[in-house]
């Protein structure tokens, strides 16, 4: 909001508390947000598909191992019946390039919660799955998992139009050139440089404080989720590989039997099925899970929305500050009078006031300066007002697609697990139909 009283802190650093209309956010809209019919995805298809380990040296000449990730893209087109669809444009990725493209993004458009990217090593696993980042399981999740990623700003009405992503789709080796000449690094530098520890706003939003509140309490609730899940996932593998032992045991029993061994063999066999199968089930949660990684790590991405902002609050309350009290010291030099003991004041005492000729070259200095941070001061009001319009369109944005996103998840873990049930009935279902034949 523009500030009502330039002499006031409080009437000038505050952002973001005014209730923002239908009709501006329409306009905001309008004017910072590319229309949505107009994504990326409308025009072009692209997939990750599939991972290859490779060997080579890092930046300091030693030997790594590493996985590379294949993108596919093509334009999006209606293929008449029949038609053959156009072969494909392909380059290859590592993990890291999708890290500095993301954290060109993080930077370059601070007002949006960028998609996250999936774990660079395996969390939350359960004894039986494997944490190393090379594993074969890991590696396919990764790759789903990256292009989900790829799809997610792909379908964002700004970051689908960025120049940089689309040269990362398609521009293999220039590509890096490319982002580092942006010199988004020393940008994402110096913001971390200013951001000190020890800093609180004086006038939080109290929209942006309970969100970052929430944000908080649902990564608690997903990673207290994911836990559970995997002491679950122990518990039931151990439950699924002793029916094996079913198997075994009537496999045993049918050889010392005459007439019922037939019907022992094959409830052995249903039983060996059913313990086998537990591989597959754990597998198939995996994907769930990631599901559920994904907003875990999306929690992050609201904070750093959050965060943005309190630094650009307290920049704001800075600058009020440093305005309020230059102004101060111009009505001091004015009326010859001294508010608060200061330095200056105490020289005057000991050496003397100074001479009227510098008194008004002070003035000037000063009048000089305050119409210069009057000047800041709107310019970080206009740039505080227009954060908080954009951040927030792309929060209720990003609501939306939790809501959606994490409601279809936990409906199709539901529907698994019933399925799961309903084959645990089916077998011993079967093994019953065998001992009623024996």
């Amino acid at each position: 909001m523009m500030m009502a009283d330039s002499g006031s802190i409080e009437g000038v650093a505050v952002i973001g508390n005014t209730d923002i209309t239908s009709t501006e956010a329409e306009n905001n809209l309008i004017n910072t947000m590319v229309e949505r019919g107009t994504t990326l995805l409308r025009k072009m298809e692209m997939n990750v598909t599939e991972a290859e380990k490779r060997t080579g040296k890092n930046t300091v000449n030693m030997q790594e191992t590493y996985t590379v990730y294949l993108i596919e893209t093509r334009p999006a087109e209606t293929l008449p019946e029949g038609g053959t669809p156009a072969t494909p444009d392909t380059l290859w990725r590592r993990y890291s390039e999708f890290e500095l493209l993301r954290t060109y993004l993080l930077v370059t458009y601070p007002y949006i919660i960028i998609p996250p990217l999936p774990e660079k090593r395996a969390e939350f696993v359960w004894h039986k799955m494997s944490a190393d980042n090379l594993d074969p399981d890991f590696v396919e999740r990764r790759r789903v998992g990256l292009e989900n990623f790829l799809l997610r700003v792909a379908s964002h009405p700004v970051l689908s139009n960025d120049k940089i992503f689309f040269l990362f789709l398609t521009e293999e080796k220039e590509w890096r050139e490319v982002v580092l000449e942006t010199g988004f690094q020393d940008k994402f530098d110096s913001r971390l440089k200013s951001l000190s520890a020890m800093f609180r706003v004086k006038n939080p939003d109290k929209r942006f404080t309970a969100l970052k509140l929430y944000s908080d309490e649902l990564n608690s609730v997903i990673s207290q989720l994911l836990r559970v899940r995997a002491k679950v996932a122990d518990r039931l593998y151990g439950v699924y590989k002793v029916h094996g032992n079913y198997g075994r045991v009537f496999s045993e029993w049918s050889a010392i039997e005459k007439e019922m061994g037939d019907g022992l063999q094959s409830a052995g066999h249903h039983m060996d099925t059913y313990a086998a199968s537990i591989d597959d089930i754990l597998e198939e949660e995996e994907h769930y899970a990631d599901q559920l990684k994904e907003y875990l790590f999306y929690t992050d991405a609201v904070r750093s929305v959050c965060r943005k902002h309190e630094l650009m609050q307290y920049e704001l309350e800075m600058v009020a500050q440093d305005l309020v009290q230059k102004k101060q010291q111009k009505e001091e030099l004015v009326t010859g009078t001294v508010r608060v003991f200061s330095l200056k004041g105490m020289t005057s005492k000991l050496f003397g006031q100074e001479s009227q000729e510098q008194r008004e070259s002070r003035l000037a200095a000063l009048e000089q300066s305050i119409r210069e941070g009057e000047e800041t001061l709107k310019e970080k009001n206009t740039e505080c007002q227009e954060f908080v319009r954009t951040a927030w369109e792309d929060i209720e944005r990003f609501k939306e697609q939790k809501d959606r996103d994490l409601r279809e998840a936990l409906i199709s873990y539901a529907i698994m697990q019933i399925s799961m049930c309903k084959k645990g009935i089916q077998v011993w279902s079967n093994a019953k139909e065998c001992f009623n034949k024996m």
